[in-house]
């Protein structure tokens, strides 16, 4: 399956969890390399700085590049934190889709089609088992995987700490980039080399909201063999710890399709 359309459902993951919030303000990345720092502190610090919320209402910009072409969405977001997403198209709602630790689905208005399932086409492209969590440490500047269940190297460039596994993993590679500031990724990514696939994700810039440090500007770059895929986010306003419902039912008569 060619890269578009494997990828192309692993947008809607990836656009619903970063999030914006009115007046808030940039966070400037001005920390220092502690060279003294052991890795077991390092993980300690980045386990901290874990986004602690329960809802999470919001608006998200989405570009897509592909092949010298680029296409822009926006979408709402609701977020009960740790049980579920809810995505929708705006200003129309023509394609809504859910996600919970067991279960990933969404239907489409304009062809009448919808998907229900869980993390295994996710987890197939990776090349790992993946579930809710990882998703979300992900998309909220975290560790993709908890840091301590495995061991890791620390090292250093001139603006981040740099932790991989003392032994890498079969399936892939896995190199974690931190800022010395806040201790939240400033880069993450993971590598196949015999699949020829690499998945990176940059924080560009993070941002403070209600005194928690958020990805604002996120760039994700998904290349598989010659074919790459371009994904840049930009944040918009948010509210959290609101009450507010999550409605999914997929409508009767439409056609399921297989990922």
């Amino acid at each position: 399956m060619a890269l578009k359309t494997r990828i192309s459902f692993v947008i809607l993951l990836i656009a619903v969890i970063f999030t914006g919030c009115k007046g808030v303000k940039t966070v400037v990345s001005n920390g220092e390399i502690n060279t003294k720092l052991t890795a077991k502190q390092l993980i300690k610090n980045s386990t901290k700085a874990g986004i602690d919320f329960t809802t999470l209402l919001a608006r998200l910009k989405i570009e897509v590049i592909q092949k010298g072409k680029s296409q822009n969405y926006t979408v709402s977001l609701k977020i009960e934190k740790d049980k579920k997403i809810l995505i929708t198209s705006t200003p129309v709602s023509i394609v809504r889709a859910l996600i919970t630790p067991t279960r990933v689905a969404f239907y489409n208005k304009w062809d009448n089609t919808y998907f229900d399932g869980d993390f295994a086409y996710l987890s197939d492209l990776l090349g790992t088992d993946l579930d809710f969590d990882k998703v979300q440490n992900m998309l909220l500047g975290q560790s993709l995987f908890d840091l301590n269940d495995d061991k890791y190297d620390l090292s250093a460039n001139d603006k981040s700490y740099i932790l991989q596994p003392k032994k890498q993993r079969e399936l892939f590679e896995l190199f974690l980039f931190v800022n010395p500031s806040h201790f939240k990724m400033d880069s993450q990514e993971i590598a196949q080399p015999q699949e020829k696939r690499i998945l990176h994700i940059d924080y560009l810039t993070y941002q403070e909201v209600d005194k928690k440090t958020i990805p604002e500007q996120t760039k994700i770059l998904a290349i598989e063999d010659q074919e790459q895929l371009e994904i840049n986010l930009e944040l918009k306003s948010v509210k959290l710890n609101e009450k507010i419902r999550f409605p999914f039912t997929i409508p009767s008569g439409y056609k399921k399709i297989e990922l």
